[in-house]
């Protein structure tokens, strides 16, 4: 699947001069940027589709522990990349108001943040915890909706909650004020809203929680 190259998202950290054409993640398409994308024309590792179609054949790309299986594999904020047979390893983080790559260590791959989106109750009243990225776990971690959890990506297992409260530090990753950090100073609800009155280094601002993400 393809777009018109000048309709990119912004978030995208490429020129929207070019080729006509760019290739789209093959879901999150809002949120994502396809492997292609990132591997020739971010971190300029290979400069052709048949190059990028033989590392994935070989399976040399992994975004979360996971194989890429398709040069539109699509890599979101904060996942990790690695390249294992020249041991690169790296996170998609927030640059400004662009997603860009920075290279991490490799015992830092194992290792992502993700969102709370919703739990539901299982038979044998088991708790599945369901995050922004696809991922579930069943765990007994009391937690809430809107929360945030480091997950360990390789055993599946939860290895910290960070509750979405006064005090907890954050990056906001949607909206005007994209790509700024701070630490939550009240979370009140405004109509039917909840909105975030965020400390930051350039002043107090608000923002919808949904537009939050924690940091640590």
């Amino acid at each position: 699947m393809h777009i018109v190259r000048k309709t990119i998202p912004n978030f995208w950290p490429i020129a929207k001069t070019g080729t006509k054409y760019m290739a789209v993640a093959s879901h999150s398409i809002n949120d994502a940027i396809p492997i292609i994308i990132i591997m020739r024309d971010i971190l300029k590792y290979v400069k052709t589709m048949k190059e990028m179609k033989k590392i994935i054949h070989e399976k040399k790309v992994l975004v979360n522990g996971r194989i890429a299986t398709e040069t539109n594999y699509p890599v979101t904020l904060f996942d990790t990349l690695a390249i294992p047979s020249i041991k690169k390893f790296y996170r998609a983080v927030l640059v400004g108001k662009k997603m860009n790559f920075v290279e991490i260590k490799e015992s830092e791959i194992s290792t992502r943040i993700c969102k709370i989106i919703n739990k539901r109750v299982l038979p044998g009243k088991k708790i599945q915890i369901n995050f922004d990225n696809g991922r579930n776990i069943i765990s007994s971690e009391k937690v809430k909706t809107g929360d945030f959890a480091t997950i360990d990506l390789v055993n599946n297992k939860i290895k910290k909650i960070i509750a979405l409260e006064k005090g907890a530090e954050i990056m906001i990753v949607k909206g005007k004020h994209m790509g700024k950090t701070g630490s939550v100073k009240e979370i009140v609800k405004q109509g039917d809203e909840v909105i975030a009155k965020i400390k930051t280094k350039e002043g107090e601002i608000s923002t919808n929680v949904t537009n939050l993400f924690a940091i640590e």
